[in-house]
C-alpha cells in the first residue's frame, strides 16, 4: 500500500497591540527603552514588539493552513475570510476553502489521521508548536506527534515528520544554513517570494482583507517545498 506524504504549512497574524488589555501590554513592555530618554529608541522597540506577535501562539493566530499530497500532486488551502462567506474553488490542484482558525485545525488534524509522512521547512520548531498550542485554546487534541522523533529513527511509535530545514543542514551539523527561499534559488525551484508576497506581508495584507491573496501565497509554499522534498527523497535520502 502506497504511503500518504502530505506537505504542510500554515500562515499566522498577530493581534492588535492596542487592544491588549493594560497587564498583557505592560508584561509585553519590559524592555522597552525609557520614552523621554530615548524617543526614537522607544518608537522602535515599540514597532518591534508589534511586529513579533505573530511568532507567538499566545499573541497571534493561525489564517490559513495548506497541505499537498506530493504524490498526487493535490491539495487543499483553508484560510480565513475574516468570517464572510466564500465559494469554495480549485486552482492548479489547489482547493481553496474558507473557514475560521478552529475549523482549520479540527481539518487538518483529521487529514494527520490518515497521513503517514508528514513534510515542512522549519514546521517541527515553527508550524507544528504553533499549531499544537493553538489547537489546545479551541479545545482541540492533535492527532499526530509531529514534534517528537527528531531524526526519525526507527522502531519509534508515531508520525514520519520530514523537516526540510533540519534534513539539508543535516540536523545542523553543516556550516550553511538557508531560507526556503535560498534553497528554491539553488535547486531552481520557483520561490513563493516570486508571488509578490512574504511572510512580513501575510499581517498588512490580512489587515487590508487580502484573504484570498494570502491563501495563495500559502498554496506556493506548498509548491516550493514538494519540490525542494522530492531532490531530497531522490538524492540526499538515506538508503535503507
Amino acid at each position: 500500500m502506497n504511503k500518504k506524504r502530505l506537505v504542510f504549512d500554515i500562515e499566522m497574524v498577530g493581534e492588535d497591540f492596542d487592544k491588549f488589555d493594560a497587564a498583557t501590554k505592560k508584561d509585553l513592555s519590559k524592555k522597552l527603552p525609557d520614552k523621554k530618554k530615548d524617543p526614537s529608541g522607544y518608537e522602535r522597540t515599540l514597532e518591534d514588539i508589534k511586529n513579533n506577535l505573530v511568532f507567538s501562539p499566545l499573541t497571534g493566530k493561525i489564517v490559513a493552513i495548506g497541505v499537498y499530497d506530493v504524490d498526487d500532486e493535490k491539495g487543499a488551502v483553508y484560510y480565513d475570510n475574516g468570517g464572510a462567506k466564500a465559494d469554495d474553488f480549485e486552482e492548479r490542484g489547489i482547493k481553496y476553502v474558507a473557514m475560521n482558525e478552529a475549523e482549520m485545525l479540527t481539518k487538518f488534524w483529521g487529514i494527520a489521521e490518515i497521513t503517514d509522512e508528514f513534510i515542512s521547512f522549519f514546521g517541527r520548531r515553527a508550524d507544528v508548536p504553533y499549531m499544537m498550542i493553538r489547537s489546545a485554546v479551541h479545545g482541540i487534541r492533535p492527532s499526530k506527534d509531529l514534534v517528537s522523533n527528531r531524526y526519525n529513527s526507527s522502531g519509534f511509535r508515531g508520525a514520519t515528520h520530514h523537516d526540510l530545514f533540519d534534513l539539508l543542514t543535516f540536523y545542523g551539523g553543516a556550516m550553511f544554513k538557508g531560507s526556503l527561499h535560498r534553497w528554491c534559488r539553488a535547486f531552481g525551484i520557483q520561490s513563493p517570494k516570486e508571488s509578490g508576497m512574504d511572510g512580513s506581508d501575510v499581517g498588512p495584507a490580512y489587515a487590508a482583507g487580502k484573504f484570498l491573496d494570502i491563501a495563495k501565497y500559502n498554496a506556493e509554499d506548498l509548491f516550493a517545498t514538494s519540490k525542494l522534498f522530492h531532490y531530497w527523497d531522490q538524492y540526499l535520502r538515506p538508503k535503507n
